[in-house]
């Protein structure tokens, strides 16, 4: 049984970690602890993925779910000489959206900064092109919050180039059941497994096959998922499904990928669970995303020899001010619940 007020719980206590690729350590140690708590045994591969294995009826075969912790964030380029700080992306975020936006820059000795990220004109009363700036990383600095005027200013307080910065998600849920968030992609799927850990070991359910959950860490980058277990045949990433356009997906909806920018997926692993959302009855969309893609694609690319299938709650307006709703995140976790037990 799906669990709305305990899924919304976790992924709001994941909302609040910073995670940005390259800096989730404290995501994962949560995560770990979150499952070994519910009762799994975990470990960790040397890049940082975390994984739990789940034994099932068949266990001459294993399966893989996937879903990425890390998200998308900021790192420091450069420390300009009146104290602002120039920056360069970590994954793709949509940097329009970023002006305005508080954030804490995360030194090497762990020390904790806060900041506004702003347009390099940031004043309608000072700059003429302040309304028309490119807001691209190049037209984007951080104000520190600190009284800091100079570069050497800066670096006397810590903070160096290679420094992360993890911006505001801004996290809303509404009682109309709309959960509005940055980095919904991909920590919402992240709180589907979790609750479907959660229900296996409820619900004493076993699954028909092995299963390995595969939390990865860059998947941001291209690369999450690049190397998967060995005995692992099959993979489902469980992503961020996208709204807009030609698509069919809603933020109601559990989409099912049937092809992205790696190429299509495979045709009976996505035709079977295009049937068990039928035979569910659950709200879902088939749709193609030219621009996209997933840990699976990753794992792929890297040579596993695999069968792969992408899909994953509606999420709109992705990389900026997400949005989502929590029967999308109900119809992805019924549609896990019926990929394990067959």
């Amino acid at each position: 049984m799906f669990k709305r007020d305990g899924t919304i719980s976790f992924l709001n206590k994941l909302l609040s970690i910073n995670s940005p690729t390259g800096y989730t350590n404290n995501a994962v140690s949560f995560l770990r602890e979150t499952i070994e708590d519910i009762g799994y045994e975990t470990m960790t591969t040397p890049k940082g993925n975390l994984i739990v294995q789940v034994d099932g009826d068949n266990g001459e075969v294993t399966r893989g779910l996937s879903a990425h912790v890390d998200t998308l964030g900021l790192m420091v380029r450069s420390i300009n000489s009146d104290g602002t700080l120039s920056l360069t992306k970590l994954g793709g975020p949509l940097t329009p959206t970023l002006d305005g936006e508080y954030c804490d820059i995360i030194t090497r000795d762990d020390k904790v900064y806060t900041g506004t990220i702003l347009s390099k004109s940031p004043s309608i009363h000072v700059y003429k092109d302040a309304a028309t700036k490119d807001r691209d990383i190049d037209n984007l600095i951080v104000k520190l919050d600190e009284r800091v005027e100079s570069k050497e200013d800066v670096q006397n307080i810590g903070i160096q180039n290679g420094d992360i910065v993890a911006y505001d998600p801004k996290v809303v849920v509404t009682d109309s059941g709309f959960i509005k968030s940055r980095f919904l992609d991909d920590k919402a799927s992240v709180a589907v497994l979790v609750s479907i850990l959660k229900m296996m070991k409820q619900e004493n359910v076993t699954p028909s096959t092995n299963l390995k959950f595969i939390f990865s860490t860059y998947e941001e980058v291209g690369h999450g998922a690049a190397w998967i277990p060995e005995d692992i045949t099959e993979l489902l990433a469980v992503d961020m499904g996208c709204i807009g356009l030609d698509l069919e997906c809603t933020e109601y909806d559990v989409s099912i990928c049937a092809k992205d920018s790696s190429g299509p997926y495979d045709y009976d692993m996505t035709t079977k669970l295009i049937n068990y959302a039928k035979d569910k009855e659950l709200n879902y969309a088939v749709d193609i995303y030219p621009m996209y893609g997933s840990d699976a694609s990753a794992a792929m690319s890297g040579g596993a020899n695999i069968k792969a299938a992408l899909i994953g709650p509606g999420v709109a307006s992705s990389h900026g001010m997400e949005r989502t709703h929590i029967d999308a995140l109900e119809n992805t976790f019924e549609l896990i619940r019926a990929y394990i037990r067959n």
